[in-house]
């Protein structure tokens, strides 16, 4: 009878998210992914060399009915993503295997998800501002073309409405490509965004990448690199722009910490991994623009406990460019999209990057609404008519200015039977000034409500004065 030959390597030690395996015919890689199980289904990704024979690993998969004593076997590979165009409009997991219930995608090639950043020599040193078609935040808080912005909000403020038409205009104006990656995403929230972008008619320029709430935290901390991959192909061999979305970014930290906690590493302040900075940093610093085309990241940020200072919080934003606040407040007022004025800010509202004008433009409208936020409480406690004339001008320009900082959104079309509206910069920029100008004092606030350009509010005002003209008549 013929022996057997012996397994390549065996487990030793399961704990949680982590295994020990020996080997004892030389050591896989680093980074290699391991395979164990009668059909190969529970996936491991070395992470240290303990000595000679032994190594450890985070488990990208669930590990049910692992024991010790088991054979595992390696791959000889790290992991590794699908790229090319037959990806649009797919949904993957952090291994590029499809979540949407179709067939594979055809015509793929696969490239390991730890590529370095691109070389300084081949990127773009411009800085660009990036137009993204949506007032409040051209005007205010500017986007920089390769840059990174954080998206700040809770539930039910507009953030998923915000995300797909980004998404919706990244695909119009820009003839990109959107990503969206799901850190640490509930199922549901995965479920009903692919459901949305797909009413929306956005889901063909669109690949979507999830790690999902109920995997393993080496699911959730591989996952970002899965989506940057794909990202990378678009501009470096497509030379296409790519919108890339990642909600949440705090959670890849979270999964860091866990994988931390679990291969014994002693912890850094509150907690939080030795190794944070780092890990964060090899993520961002992937995301950049080059000669040919740019990856612009737009991500959503959890502050734990509101805390600033929280270290996942420190380090997060060393890496961003812009900041977006979305204000329940001015949700409730019916002002969407929610962003807060006074609260979003960018490094690109420079009068040398934006120019003279717009940054002027800026800095008179935070000026003029933060003025009216002085005056609300003395308004609530004795009325408008105790200002005086120069602060009532300015609270009626404020109210303006806040109305027409709202836009109708295509992907909302459906729900409020509203015409959704894209407003170029200068569009936008002229708005602004025509009111600040007083061209529409005498006009009802609500002419500005939910429009596009200021030419809208001038037509609906002269209808309003053929109308008022011919009752009097």
């Amino acid at each position: 009878m013929k022996a057997q030959a012996a397994p390549p390597g065996t487990v030793v030690a399961v704990r949680g998210g982590v295994i020990d395996a020996r080997f004892e015919n030389g050591l896989p890689a680093l980074n290699a992914l391991l395979r164990a199980g009668a059909r190969d289904e529970v996936v491991v990704e070395v992470v240290l060399h303990l000595d000679d024979t032994h190594v450890r690993g985070n488990v990208l998969t669930p590990i049910q009915g692992l024991a010790c004593g088991d054979a595992i076997r390696d791959s000889g590979a790290p992991l590794q993503a699908p790229v090319g165009e037959a990806i649009l409009g797919r949904m993957f997991n952090v291994f590029g295997e499809p979540i949407d219930r179709r067939k594979a995608p055809e015509n793929c090639s696969w490239r390991s998800v730890l590529a370095k950043p691109a070389e300084l020599a081949k990127r773009s040193a411009a800085a660009e501002v990036f137009v993204t078609g949506i007032k409040a935040i051209d005007v205010l808080a500017p986007l920089e073309r390769g840059g990174k912005a954080g998206l700040f909000g809770g539930a039910g403020v507009g953030k998923t409405v915000l995300i797909t038409e980004l998404i919706h205009n990244m695909v119009g104006q820009h003839e990109g490509v959107s990503l969206f990656c799901g850190i640490g995403e509930r199922c549901r929230e995965g479920e009903e965004l692919y459901r949305e972008m797909r009413e929306a008619g956005v889901l063909d320029n669109t690949v979507m990448v999830f790690g999902q709430m109920n995997e393993p935290p080496g699911a959730r901390f591989r996952v970002g690199l899965t989506a940057l991959t794909m990202a990378e192909y678009f501009r470096d061999d497509l030379g296409r722009d790519v919108l890339l979305l990642i909600d949440n970014i705090f959670r890849f930290i979270q999964a860091g910490m866990e994988i931390s906690g679990l291969l014994g590493l002693m912890p850094s302040r509150l907690g939080y991994q030795p190794t944070m900075g780092t890990e964060l940093a090899e993520l961002e610093e992937r995301i950049s623009s080059t000669r040919q085309a740019a990856i612009t990241s737009i991500q959503a940020v959890y502050v734990p406990a509101d805390d600033f200072t929280d270290p996942a919080a420190v380090h997060t934003f060393s890496h961003l460019s812009a900041s977006i606040v979305l204000s329940r407040r001015r949700a409730s007022e019916g002002l969407y999209p929610a962003i807060d004025p006074l609260a979003s800010n960018s490094n690109m509202l420079n009068p040398r990057i934006v120019g003279e004008r717009h940054y002027r433009l800026a800095q008179e409208i935070r000026r003029t609404l933060a003025t009216y936020e002085e005056l609300k409480d003395i308004i609530a406690m004795l009325g408008l008519e105790e200002l005086s004339r120069e602060d009532r001008h300015t609270v009626f320009r404020a109210r303006r200015l806040e109305r027409f900082l709202t836009q109708p959104f295509y992907t909302t079309e459906q729900f409020t039977g509203m015409q959704g509206r894209t407003v170029s910069l200068d569009a936008a920029l002229d708005g602004c000034e025509a009111i600040l100008d007083d061209e529409f004092s005498d006009a009802p606030e609500k002419l500005l409500y939910m429009i596009g350009d200021i030419e809208e509010a001038r037509s609906r005002l002269r209808a309003r004065e053929v109308g008022s003209q011919g009752a009097e008549s």
